[in-house]
């Protein structure tokens, strides 16, 4: 990280041309967010029943701001409790920046620490989801200096609303404080669920499968729904008269499009607890203050033509406690399974600890223990890394070349005959390598990144003696010298500089790489697009200059090509540990969700995590970042993580592993019906793997369901085992790899395997793909066990008939029907036959001759068959 920005030089004396990556587009956001919903409004205290406390609330809590003005003066410094770092902002007007504070609270005091360049006005605003705003001040006059002001409000979301500049320059803050009532006996809104398991009932229910228990139950996978007419409710009796501060409510697809919550001390007069609120997708967090023994929501017109629908229906109180102890602390050490390695350290201690590593998971590939291997910034020498499975190494600087290895890093397949087709789940990232003999060795299968690496040398992908290898994935890296894939079937590679390309099997694609070979398809099979529609890289673990723990988040790109950091640091923003909660494989699924409710973002330390409840990601631009595969099993057929329709949340780094009983889904991106535009800020999904039996028996219906407009897919494997413990066409189910309902969703290197149905379904408007590899099933018992109606088998990749655009580049999808050779599945593609939906560079190959795809796509391409082992290729369709 750079060091800080030192403060504004005097005025009047010329400055250099400021860096402006990054910059937000602040008046669009700020705009777009400064009106209140209609009866959300500041609640106020009696200064008699509670005193304002000294205490920084905000210090080290999640913050935001519209714009940073540079990496160095990200909306975190003003929060770090660390008067030298400072947030400044965009040089325009409005600008804001704002703190969770992890739950609703009594705010009496902000206390904010200018830099020169101040507010000439401003406002302190409070609210309740970091959305709808209320005022806790009227419009201030700026102070140079620390400026204190006494405010009356509650809110978990805090901020500064900039109106005016006092220069010419942005806005900045070294520190801003927050604090809240303290004394005078439960003003603190507790975060236990104190409607859970309690009495309910509602004023109707579509059926007895969604009785209005359902909604009060913990459970996200069950839900009340209503008849299908207005009005509604639904309520709940708490038991006694309570003091209501929060409300949650959890809508399906079938929600409110207004509706209001109401309390009663006895079940039949009520009274508005709000005005007239307009419903949300997703979790709606409502804070209020009232006093009742019932609780309900009053469903006055619904958003759809269905009924209401609520999967959880939450009440917090005053004094009510909370869910395990108290806000969980964010921040702390990274678990023993993360090895981290400083250039104080001998070589020979360094490769010892690797070696033995490497030992435990050369051939361990379907074991319990995960490693990652992170290195401080500096130079190693004389190491030779070579990288198991569930095995990650990593560089922790800022920028590839701040860590550099004159040794080599290798994956070569001598645990398995030569043959690196199963070498998966391992990856490379974000350090320079120097390789001994000039050239680095990755011979790797799926599920094995390397990424923001350096190659000061050449790159050899295929394993010693050249034997069979089925990958890969390069991004953000940049390879000094020739890389040869010899030996790969296929390979994608993303945003990156090459200084050449040898040979290609059947499907090698490149997007915005520079040096890539001449697009060519088929002979040679090179498909090459100049640049990468929209990207933004992964989310990475880096130490600054103070040898504190932060996580960078690069920027989104458009049209872009070569690495991120050609031109230095690459863009984006900075979030230091303590806003993460860092999670350990004892950690519970109930945890888990206490800390992303805080609004703290998730760290998954190396191991294996069983969750018993559905992880919920609601808060936008929540960073869910895994390290050394940490590996997530949903217990009693919950799905393991779902998503809210929100802004921005990056998941990255983690192994989706099915348990014994059937999950719908293993990984949800927004709810059923999702419909919000994320085109400035959308969610990404990176290095995200999923696994229906391998390591034991295993279902899943479906891995991941894509439901928000503008996701990036960047690199999935989506992987139904077709060896290991518990695999056969009854024992491992699963359906579909992966379904995309969202609109103007673009994946890259995307590899889905051996699913019973169709692979992928793509039923989005707008959908983009950038290199596809399949296997189709090897074992359907016979052709009747494995028809589509009337059609022999499924195609790999379905793009559903009501789709008019949609854009493939690079697909291959290959056979072998080992327990029947004679099957036939009918095409390898299957789409509409109209202008607006486009593939390009196509192929399907039968391994060996171990079964037919009769055509490439629709009905168009010969049948791949027979011994030879050679692809039937369609260069456009239609």
């Amino acid at each position: 990280m750079p060091p800080s920005s030192p403060p504004h030089p005097a005025y009047g004396r010329p400055r250099g041309r400021r860096g402006r990556s990054g910059l937000v587009a602040a008046a669009l956001v700020a705009l777009s967010t400064f009106a209140a919903v209609a009866g959300v409004v500041p609640t106020t205290y009696s200064a008699a029943a509670a005193t304002c406390g000294t205490a920084n609330v905000a210090q080290g809590r999640p913050s935001s701001a519209s714009s940073a003005e540079n990496a160095a003066s990200p909306a975190s410094a003003a929060f770090d409790g660390n008067t030298g770092t400072r947030w400044s902002s965009a040089f325009s007007d409005p600008q804001w920046i704002q703190v969770d504070l992890g739950s609703s609270q009594q705010i009496c005091k902000v206390i904010l620490n200018w830099e020169t360049a101040r507010a000439q006005t401003f406002k302190i605003q409070v609210s309740p989801d970091g959305s709808s705003w209320s005022d806790a001040t009227g419009t201030v006059t700026g102070v140079a200096g620390t400026q204190s002001l006494d405010v009356s409000a509650t809110g978990r979301y805090v901020r500064m609303y900039g109106l005016t500049r006092a220069t010419a320059y942005g806005y900045s803050l070294w520190e801003f404080a927050v604090n809240t009532a303290s004394g005078g006996g439960g003003t603190t809104c507790g975060t236990a669920n104190v409607a859970q398991g309690r009495p309910s009932s509602a004023s109707s229910t579509e059926n007895a499968a969604s009785p209005a228990s359902a909604a009060f139950d913990g459970n996200t996978g069950t839900r009340w729904s209503s008849a299908f007419s207005d009005p509604q409710w639904i309520q709940v009796d708490l038991g006694s008269s309570q003091q209501v501060c929060k409300v949650v409510l959890n809508w399906e697809a079938a929600r409110a499009q207004t509706f209001k919550i109401q309390v009663s001390p006895d079940g039949s007069s009520w009274s508005d607890a709000t005005g007239t609120v307009t419903g949300v997708a997703g979790t709606q967090s409502l804070d209020v203050s009232a006093t009742g023994r019932y609780v309900r929501m009053y469903g006055l017109t619904r958003a759809t033509a269905y009924g209401y629908s609520l999967w959880e229906f939450a009440v917090n109180t005053t004094g009510g406690g909370d869910d395990g102890g108290g806000d969980l602390p964010g921040g702390g050490d990274l678990g023993p399974n993360v090895k981290v390695f400083d250039p104080s350290m001998s070589s020979a201690s360094i490769q010892s600890t690797l070696d033995t590593i490497f030992g435990q998971q050369e051939s361990n590939q379907f074991g319990s223990q995960r490693y990652a291997l992170l290195f401080k910034p500096g130079t190693y020498s004389g190491l030779n890394a070579q990288i198991g499975f569930y095995t990650s190494i990593a560089g922790l600087g800022q920028s590839p070349d701040n860590v550099t290895i004159n040794g080599d890093i290798t994956v070569d397949a001598g645990w398995f005959n030569g043959n690196a087709t199963q070498n998966f789940w391992r990856s490379a990232e974000n350090l320079a390598v120097v390789p001994i003999n000039g050239t680095d060795r990755w011979a790797v299968a799926q599920a094995a990144p390397f990424r923001r690496i350096h190659v000061r040398g050449g790159l050899n992908l295929a394993p010693n003696g050249y034997g069979w290898a089925s990958g890969g994935y390069i991004a953000d890296s940049k390879i000094d010298g020739t890389v040869g894939p010899y030996s790969q079937q296929q390979w994608f590679t993303r945003d990156s500089t090459i200084g050449g390309w040898t040979n290609a099997v059947w499907n090698m694609v490149f997007s915005g790489v520079v040096g890539a070979p001449a697009q060519s398809f088929p002979n040679p099979p090179y498909t090459t697009l100049a640049t990468s529609p929209v990207t933004r890289e992964k989310p990475y673990l880096y130490v600054d200059s103070g040898g504190a723990y932060r996580v960078f988040v690069p920027s989104l790109r458009t049209n872009s090509s070569g690495v991120s950091w050609a031109n230095g640091a690459t863009p984006g923003t900075s979030i230091p540990l303590t806003q993460f909660y860092v999670a350990k494989p004892s950690d519970s699924a109930a945890t888990l969700n206490q800390a992303l409710g805080q609004g703290l973002n998730l760290l998954f330390t190396p191991g294996i995590y069983h969750l018993n409840q559905t992880l919920n990601v609601t808060r936008a631009d929540t960073v869910v970042l895994g390290l050394g595969y940490a590996t997530l099993i949903p217990d009693n057929g919950v799905v393991a993580m779902n998503v809210a329709d929100v802004d921005g949340v990056k998941i990255a780094g983690l192994l989706f592993d099915a348990g014994t009983v059937n999950s719908p889904v293993l990984l949800r991106v927004g709810p059923d019906g999702a419909s919000a535009s994320h085109a400035g800020n959308p969610t990404s999904i990176q290095d995200v793997f999923f696994r229906i039996g391998g390591a034991g028996p295993g279902s899943a219906t479906t891995s991941v369901v894509v439901n928000s407009d503008n996701t990036i897919i960047d690199h999935i494997w989506a992987w139904r085992a077709d060896h290991g413990a518990g695999v056969g066409w009854n024992t491992n189910p699963a359906d579909t790899g992966l379904i995309v309902n969202g609109d103007n969703v673009t994946a890259y290197g995307l590899f889905v395997e051996h699913y019973r149905k169709y692979e992928v379904i793509w039923n989005g408007q707008g959908g983009k793909t950038i290199f596809f590899q399949n296997e189709l099933p090897y074992d359907p018992p016979n052709q009747a066990s494995w028809m589509n109606g009337s059609t022999r088998g499924y195609a790999a990749y379905k793009v559903a008939d009501s789709v008019t655009s949609h854009e493939a580049w690079g697909m291959g999808s290959y056979c072998n029907f080992s327990t029947d050779p004679s099957i036939v599945a009918e095409r390898g593609f299957e789409a509409p036959n109209r202008s607006g939906v486009r593939f390009h560079d196509l192929l399907t190959v039968s391994l060996g001759g171990v079964g037919t795809i009769a055509h490439v796509i629709n009905d168009t391409g010969g049948a791949a068959q027979g011994t030879a082992t050679v692809p039937v290729n369609v260069v456009s369709y239609p």
